[in-house]
């Protein structure tokens, strides 16, 4: 049986050395860029792969015409199958992605493969302090393996582009989901985008409303009861953040919840706050 949302750390422990099981560290900080390669090189999950959010998750080269396309905009399809290929994926693999923030990052590699078409692909609930909690040791031996060959096949998972979410303003025919905290949202405590406030029309779901005090996932009840408070129709709904990364979080947490179908707007804030002709809100509403 795949895992195709959330695996538990006792779950993932009696799998290990599967050369089927594709284990990814996906641990950042958007302030300081290498800490997650640091980290990795200091201890690491037995096998597991890195994966950068910068370089192995995101291209951040402009767009044709050299338009901003946010901070972490997604690379090319045929470009990230040639990543996940390094790593060592085939078609029946199945991938393990656990970072340290409680999926933040993991998330957003979780998203990316059902992007390329793959399904078998869990994050790590609890991420490494779950595994650690196991009395799981780390090593800081560098993985090793041979060449994947997984396919690119048909997406599992749908997107939006900016002119998309302007055409929302006016026909509103999606709701506008932003995972990023509460103060961001109302425009307050920017510090990662050049503007603070929110894309006009947005409700707000912060990413971490999705877990428990433990790091851990709620229950599928639990989610589908507090996205009732801001989705209506999960596939009517556009998810966004700041750059692309915790807006898969909800996503992932929809899934969990049995509310799949809604889109990510991969530019998100950083992109659309790039372009002063688009209108910005702000405070709570």
């Amino acid at each position: 049986m795949s895992h195709t949302t959330l695996i538990s750390a006792a779950d993932l422990t009696r799998h290990a050395g599967d050369r089927h099981w594709i284990i990814v560290d996906c641990r950042h900080d958007l302030t300081n860029p290498d800490a997650g390669c640091a980290a990795y090189l200091s201890g690491h999950i037995p096998g597991a792969q890195f994966a950068h959010l910068d370089t192995d998750l995101s291209d951040k080269t402009p767009g044709p015409n050299g338009e901003f396309r946010g901070r972490h905009p997604l690379p090319r399809p045929d470009a990230f199958i040639d990543t996940l290929r390094r790593w060592g994926i085939n078609d029946d693999s199945q991938v393990i992605a656990y970072d340290a923030q409680g999926g933040m990052f993991a998330a957003r590699l979780w998203w990316m493969l059902r992007w390329v078409g793959h399904e078998a692909v869990a994050v790590l609930d609890g991420g490494l302090p779950a595994w650690q909690a196991q009395g799981q040791q780390l090593t800081a031996e560098p993985a090793s393996g041979s060449r994947g060959t997984i396919t690119l096949r048909t997406p599992l998972v749908s997107t939006v582009d900016v002119n998309d979410v302007v055409a929302n303003l006016s026909n509103r025919q999606r709701f506008v989901i932003d995972a990023r905290a509460p103060d961001r949202f109302r425009g307050e405590n920017e510090t990662l985008d050049p503007v603070g406030g929110h894309i006009p029309g947005a409700r707000n779901r912060f990413f971490k409303d999705n877990l428990q005090a433990d790091g851990r996932f709620k229950s599928p009840e639990q989610l589908r009861a507090d996205f009732a408070a801001v989705v209506t129709t999960p596939q009517a709904s556009i998810m966004q953040c700041g750059s692309g990364a915790t807006a898969c979080h909800n996503l992932l947490a929809m899934e969990v919840a049995g509310l799949p179908g809604a889109a990510l707007y991969p530019g998100s804030w950083s992109e659309w706050c790039a372009d002063p002709s688009r209108p910005v809100a702000t405070g709570a509403a």
